[in-house]
């Protein structure tokens, strides 16, 4: 076997294992094939194929991939590293206008994230549209005033305030108020928990000597 069928050998295995790394993503990312096709232009059919490895991608197909999930094509079909040590995490854009940046890649854990929700247009009142999925959710309200409606509860959080609720309860995140709002977000897909430490209590000068 010559370098080009050698080459074409590699990219092929490559693109075979695209397959199970796209569904990862779709779910690590709480996304419905119906929702990835309207974002994508993809059909749900084809994009079932995909994930399924019953359809080779192609660049037309990785390219909106790559863009709904913020991350670059070398990161969707797990290219061999090049030397840069450097993680590239790119925000995401999403349908109805917030974005989500994520702040860590690693398999399994909490995963880190920070959304940035738009300024309500005036006059447009928002109906929440409660959802669930597993795992275990941190909140921290960096700037704006975040509304939380949790099952039953409908609460208002501002700077510096946080909230901890299983994801398994119906939830909406919106805003309150006239600006956007931004807040951390810690995820536990399996229903991982962020702990928080209490600062250690300084020693007083008796104590110390």
């Amino acid at each position: 076997m010559d370098d080009a069928e050698t080459d074409a050998a590699e990219v092929g295995r490559t693109l075979d294992a695209v397959g199970p790394r796209l569904k990862q993503l779709r779910l690590g990312r709480d996304i419905t094939l119906t929702h990835l096709g309207e974002a994508t232009g993809i059909s749900v059919s084809t994009l079932s194929r995909l994930e399924a490895g019953l359809r080779r991608p192609t660049l037309e197909q990785l390219l909106p991939l790559a863009r709904v999930y913020g991350v670059t094509i070398d990161e969707l079909v797990d290219a061999p590293r090049t030397g840069n040590p450097r993680i590239n995490l790119r925000p995401i854009a999403c349908k109805d206008g917030s974005t989500v940046l994520p702040l860590t890649r690693r398999p399994g854990g909490i995963q880190a994230y920070k959304f940035v929700l738009p300024a309500p247009s005036p006059g447009g009142d928002v109906e929440p549209v409660l959802r669930t999925h597993e795992g275990h959710d941190w909140i921290y309200v960096l700037n704006g005033t975040l509304r939380l409606v949790l099952g039953e509860h409908d609460l208002v959080l501002r700077p510096g305030e946080a909230a901890e609720f299983d994801t398994r309860t119906p939830h909406w995140f919106g805003v309150t108020g006239s600006g956007p709002v931004e807040f951390l977000s810690l995820i536990g897909k399996q229903g991982e928990r962020a702990h928080v430490r209490a600062a250690p209590k300084r020693a007083t000068r008796e104590e110390r000597t």
